[in-house]
């Protein structure tokens, strides 16, 4: 069992070596298709296109098209619809409004090959986190109880306080058991293990709330020019801000528990409540660069690289457990519960992260003087993602355990996108666009296959994203110097919710996920 081993490895392994997982760099990691309303209208099939001020976060050498100035920029509006399917069908929405994009493009004409050299700088939205659900199980299989007492094995001392003795500070156990033993949830066997609450005969529910928010924006600055109207070329430095929050409320209601009483071990009642606040920010860089070559008037071939981007991140979190133990084989005056609540000291560390490199190529045919026709293909190497941990010395070292995981958790995605315009008049035109990606998430690692482990703290709970798709209209107008652009964005994301990792068999709490947006996107802008 991976995590029984992994638990018995702490004891050699440094605190901090545990504090973040695989499942944070996949989390964190995740990438939106945002920016002008062009651009999403189209379904950001761009690279081999330029000329709109997203292209600076996306193929550098899109600056090159450009022979005049622009300013610009973008706000979206995005109401989702987050639908849940546990045992019952529960559905939230959530509406944000962001400017998600602005921008601005410097071009200066020289004599020779080199026919323009342009300067840009840019915001742009990247990536959202926001995403509200809960989820409702019953009967659950098993409970998150038992899973803790599973990994378990440190002696009874060293997950108890005592003698200015504090575990969570001065040891290396997981936070989880810590929390679990002071709370009842696992509670010592003669063998020296551990027992959970859920036993033969023991009927429970699950009830989850989850709740995140955030961002990661990205300020990038690009530099490109035009030769002789064949190449186009471009480099571009990102950014990058992030900011990540999650607020979760898991808990779970057992009867025919096995629990602990006054009277000693007893069958009876049980209930817990367990929280998690989590809070991670920091800054990261990228560098891009690429090429679009008109080999003829009518065709394009576009091709962009980005490096990864390497991240300096804080994570701050506390968690807390309140529960409530009654025995009901009890007489009736020593039946009062067992009960309380406990807090996690704050877990705080810094760590850093390389997310995924992304390539990506693309062709674009232009139709006369009226239509384009643009595809898009990228590929976004999740496995390839790595995390760097402080050693209390000021130096970062990598994580092998948490590469390992990475490799056997994730896989790389790919991205197709399709967009069309046509112009009605010179002032007046029609677009559309599509993108598809695959998931990202290996599917031994979302069916229960392997056990996922997840970062140091009480939160075991984590979500893995499976195909994202979107459709996209919009239309735009010129008057002179001046253009103004719509987009309607309709776009759809699978996910399954874990309560906590699958375990020697026994299923844990699960829920599919379906997020639903709907994103209006108005852009406005002046060439100079």
């Amino acid at each position: 069992m991976k995590k029984i081993l992994f638990a018995a490895l702490l004891s050699a392994m440094p605190a901090m070596l545990t504090a973040q997982s695989a499942v944070d760099a996949y989390t964190l990691s995740q990438s939106d298709t945002r920016g002008t309303a062009r651009f999403m209208s189209m379904g950001g099939a761009f690279t081999a296109l330029g000329g709109d001020l997203s292209t600076l976060t996306q193929n550098p050498a899109g600056i090159g098209v450009y022979r005049r100035s622009e300013i610009g920029v973008t706000l979206d509006i995005s109401p989702s619809k987050f639908t849940t399917f546990g045992t019952e069908k529960i559905g939230e929405t959530q509406t944000k409004v962001a400017c998600n994009n602005f921008g601005y493009v410097g071009s200066i004409r020289l004599p020779g090959a080199l026919r323009t050299f342009n300067w840009g700088a840019s915001y742009n939205r990247a990536a959202s986190f926001n995403r509200v659900f809960s989820a409702y199980n019953n009967p659950t299989q098993t409970s998150l109880s038992n899973y803790i007492a599973a990994y378990t094995t440190a002696p009874e001392a060293d997950l108890n306080f005592g003698d200015g003795y504090n575990p969570y500070l001065d040891s290396d156990l997981d936070w989880l058991s810590i929390l679990g033993y002071n709370t009842y949830m696992i509670n010592p066997t003669a063998d020296g293990g551990y027992q959970g609450l859920f036993q033969d005969g023991t009927h429970g529910d699950a009830g989850t709330i989850y709740r995140e928010s955030g961002y990661v924006d990205e300020y990038a600055i690009d530099f490109g020019g035009n030769v002789s109207d064949v190449v186009y070329w471009g480099i571009g430095f990102g950014i990058t801000d992030m900011d990540y929050k999650l607020y979760s409320d898991y808990s779970e209601s057992m009867s025919g528990a096995r629990i602990a009483s006054e009277q000693g071990m007893a069958t009876g009642n049980a209930e817990f409540d367990l929280q998690n606040w989590r809070h991670i920010s920091g800054s990261g860089w990228n560098f891009k660069a690429g090429v679009i070559v008109r080999p003829i008037n009518e065709l394009r071939l576009g091709f962009a690289v980005h490096t990864p981007t390497w991240y300096s991140l804080t994570n701050s979190g506390v968690g807390t457990l309140a529960y409530k133990y009654s025995n009901i084989g009890a007489p009736l005056s020593d039946r009062n519960p067992l009960q309380g609540d406990e807090e996690t000291d704050e877990t705080y560390y810094n760590f850093r992260l390389k997310s995924p490199w992304r390539m990506m190529v693309g062709a674009a045919a232009v139709i006369g003087s009226q239509a384009i026709v643009s595809l898009d293909y990228e590929r976004q190497a999740y496995g390839d993602m790595s995390v760097q941990y402080e050693n209390g010395w000021g130096e970062y070292l990598t994580d092998e355990y948490v590469r390992q995981d990475i490799k056997d958790y994730f896989k790389a995605t790919d991205i197709i996108r399709l967009g069309v315009e046509y112009r009605v008049t010179p002032a007046f035109s029609l677009r559309a666009g599509y993108s598809y990606a695959t998931t990202n998430v290996k599917e031994e690692a979302n069916d229960g296959t392997l056990e996922i482990i997840t970062s140091q703290g009480p939160s075991p709970s984590y979500v893995f994203n499976k195909d994202t798709y979107s459709i996209s209209f919009g239309l735009g107008y010129r008057y002179q110097a001046f253009y103004i652009d719509g987009a309607y964005v309709y776009r759809n994301r699978k996910s399954t919710y874990h309560a906590f990792t699958d375990f020697d068999g026994h299923a844990a709490p699960t829920a599919d996920l379906t997020q639903s947006t709907n994103s209006v996107v108005l852009s406005c802008g002046f060439k100079f």
